[in-house]
């Protein structure tokens, strides 16, 4: 049995579902156009994390970068 030829891994751009290489510059996008609209989706609130940090360590790093109160600072 012959062996098996490695193919290059192909998959779709975000953006328009245009085939792109990891190799390719833009990757995972096709162009620095599709990057940019992808930027923008986020920018304006079109994607969004759904599922809220429940690791404990995570939630108090947030609350001292949010200007929350440290447990013994009740001065």
């Amino acid at each position: 049995m012959p062996a098996k030829k490695k193919s290059a891994k192909l998959l779709r751009c975000p953006s328009c579902g245009m085939l792109v290489r990891p190799k390719d510059e833009d990757f995972p996008f096709c162009s620095d156009r599709c990057r940019k609209i992808d930027l923008g989706k986020w920018a304006s609130g079109v994607y969004k994390i759904s599922s809220p940090v429940l690791d404990p360590e995570v939630l108090e790093d947030l609350g001292g970068l949010s200007g929350g109160h440290d447990k013994g600072s009740d001065e």
